[in-house]
Order: structure tokens, then sequence, then C-alpha cells
């Protein structure tokens, strides 16, 4: 399966991001890359849809958590949305539903009452 990453809501804050596909090895620079042009462009607050991702190996988490530094060094954060199944099952694991303030279903967690 091929892995895409598009920008959406791209007059908005924060800046969203929506991953389809499998984050793994070989796609992970892919999302890096976009991550350090939104970085370059000025954004701090970055939302990245997870709802078409279908796998995420240890270097789709590293990449997650590079993003998250990325933001909190400039005063911002990375959240997640839309696991479902695996891949929410990894970032439960993991503990970065909790770093990254996940939270299933269908809430923004770029609202107030997530953060």
């Amino acid at each position: 399966m091929t892995f895409t990453v598009t920008r959406t809501g791209l007059d908005g804050s924060p800046a969203r991001l929506r991953l389809a596909g499998e984050l793994d090895l070989s796609t992970a620079p892919e999302l890096t890359a976009a991550i350090d042009r939104l970085a370059a462009e000025g954004h701090r607050e970055l939302l990245l849809d997870l709802a078409e991702l279908t796998f995420c190996d240890s270097t789709g988490i590293a990449a997650f958590v590079r993003g998250d530094n990325l933001a909190a060094a400039a005063g911002g954060w990375l959240r997640i949305t839309g696991a479902t199944g695996r891949v929410a099952r990894v970032l439960q694991m993991t503990g970065l539903a909790e770093v990254l303030r996940y939270e299933g279903g269908t809430a923004d967690p770029a609202t107030p009452a997530a953060s």
C-alpha cells in the first residue's frame, strides 16, 4: 500500500495533515519532510489526522515524537486524532496516546477541551 500526506485546512490554525496508508521506515521521511515544511513556514500547532493510516511502525512513532519536539521547541504542539485499529493500539501501547493527547472518536484535539 502507498502512503500519502495531505495538507488540509490551509487557512486555519492549527496546520493539519491527513495521513493515509502505511507509515514505516520507507515512508516516515515523507512525514518528517511535511512537518519540517510546516515548521519552516512558522506553524507551531500541528494536527495529524490518522483516520486513514492503516499501519505505523517504530519509525512512524519516532516521526510523531520528532514532530512534537520540534513544535514544542517553538512554543507549540503536535496532536493526533482519528487513529483506529492497529494504529490506535500502537499509540496506546507506546504511551503516545497520552503524550500527544489522542482521544478516540471524532473529537478534535485542537479544541480547548482536549488541550
